[in-house]
């Protein structure tokens, strides 16, 4: 039998979204460029972990939003308004050889089939003929200074086309693509929201199952374990190194060694996710080792379980991105002043900032293909107003030191944070992630069925 017949079709490793949602895309990004631009974006490089051995492959986000093309070495040519092709891939071709080692390619016909590209050329000959292709273009729109071996490509494309042409037709200026494309990625397309709809999903699953397995003397890595298997198990991969936090470990805002034992009487903190083709969930949940809330570690995590829910109601469309956080802010300092780990005020907190102290980062960010997905926050000065079809995370907490005294010692080394995933949707907010427990009683009930 010849050997291509016993290689996967190029269907076999095509993206889940349609080829029309990609082109969609892609025609509005060359709308807002103008039709005397071009745009040029690489996929992401094969990164290597040790001698001849790579980490696992993940597409560059970009490349992916407007593509979908699951393979390194390719590079994706947008050309608004030329009569032959607008949009151009360059990619590896089919071999035998080399699939039989690394897998099936999708190759030039392969591309235009899945993608929906207007035209496929082999990436070994980009050289030749992309240079051609940047003829008479004002400015070209790249992410310029991110890989540095793409960037002397691109340098390289633009002494030949200068050498072949006589340098009058070369273009003048370089513009960051980001400018553009990460603006249009703020907003979910349905499709989109149905894969991050399906990430949530995968990773309620696993915080589930992670809830179930924990006990006093179960190792945080033994936790992180079935945070792992359960994506995997439903196709996913993990959208970030998990963080499993036993104690004191959960004040430590990034905390991923996963070494230590959880102790009776800690909580215990997990912030995970799963990605699903690219797209991304986070999901944040602490609860007590045991099973059991103490009267003191209930009283400051209903602090923060309040905090969050007021956070969740500001995620409406009109809303600025920033309400959600100052609801947030006002909450949690009301509730610390009530168990006395602050002083004065509600305003006087809020204005000498104080209460930063125990809660000392942001309430959420942006979701999509990115964890910390693109998007500006503030627009001339001014917090950005939410719109339907944005997601973000809702993720207050409270962190008290290890070393806190007075008052604060009662709680000396526990982290608490409540995360959840929230699509703005256009009657309000929609939380993705509800269906791993957070209020004290559905934990508890969760967990004593273990």
């Amino acid at each position: 039998m010849d050997a291509r017949t016993q290689r996967p079709s190029p269907k076999a490793v095509a993206p889940t979204m349609t080829a029309k949602e990609f082109a969609r895309r892609r025609r509005q990004l060359m709308h807002l460029a103008g039709e005397d631009a071009a745009l040029l974006i690489a996929a992401a490089p094969e990164r290597m972990r040790s001698a001849d051995a790579a980490w696992p492959y993940r597409q560059d986000s970009d490349f992916h939003y407007l593509t979908g093309f699951p393979e390194p070495h390719a590079v994706l040519a947008l050309l608004p308004g030329r009569d032959a092709a607008e949009s151009i891939l360059f990619c590896r071709e089919r071999d035998a050889e080399r699939e039989r080692m690394d897998g099936p390619r999708l190759g030039t016909e392969g591309a235009v089939e899945v993608c929906g590209v207007d035209d496929a050329f082999p990436i070994d000959d980009i050289d030749d003929i992309l240079p051609g292709m940047l003829e008479g273009r004002a400015r070209v729109y790249c992410h310029f200074g991110q890989e540095p071996e793409f960037d002397a490509r691109l340098l390289a494309w633009m002494r030949r086309l200068r050498a072949l042409r006589g340098g009058g037709v070369v273009p003048k200026e370089f513009l960051a693509l980001g400018y553009l494309l990460h603006d249009m990625r703020l907003y979910k397309s349905a499709a989109e929201i149905k894969l991050m709809r399906r990430a949530a999903k995968v990773s309620v699953a696993a915080h589930r199952a992670a809830m179930r397995c924990v006990r006093p003397g179960v190792a945080e890595y033994e936790v992180e374990a079935e945070l792992l298997r359960t994506m995997r198990a439903q196709g996913a991969v993990s959208a970030y190194m998990p963080s499993v936090a036993g104690g004191v470990n959960a004040c430590i805002m990034h905390y991923n060694a996963n070494r230590a034992l959880l102790r009776d009487g800690d909580l215990l903190l997990i912030d995970a996710g799963a990605e699903v083709d690219c797209y991304a969930a986070d999901i944040t949940r602490t609860f007590p080792v045991n099973g059991r809330f103490t009267r003191d570690q209930r009283a400051l995590y209903e602090v923060v379980l309040a905090a969050q829910e007021a956070a969740i109601e500001q995620v409406r469309p009109g809303r600025p991105f920033s309400a959600a956080h100052d609801a947030a802010v006002e909450v949690i300092a009301e509730g610390l002043r009530a168990l006395k780990l602050l002083r004065g005020s509600v305003a006087k907190i809020l204005e000498d900032g104080s209460y930063r102290r125990y809660f000392p980062h942001k309430t959420g960010h942006w979701l999509g293909l990115d964890v910390h997905d693109v998007g500006d926050y503030r627009i001339d000065g001014e917090p950005r107003v939410l719109e339907p079809g944005m997601v973000v995370t809702v993720e207050p907490g409270v962190y008290i030191p290890p070393d806190a005294d007075g008052p604060a010692a009662r709680w000396a080394g526990t982290g608490i944070r409540i995360e959840d995933d929230v699509l703005v949707g256009r009657d309000g907010p929609q939380v993705l992630t509800e269906g791993v427990p957070k209020q004290v009683e559905a934990i508890e009930a969760w967990m004593s069925a273990r």
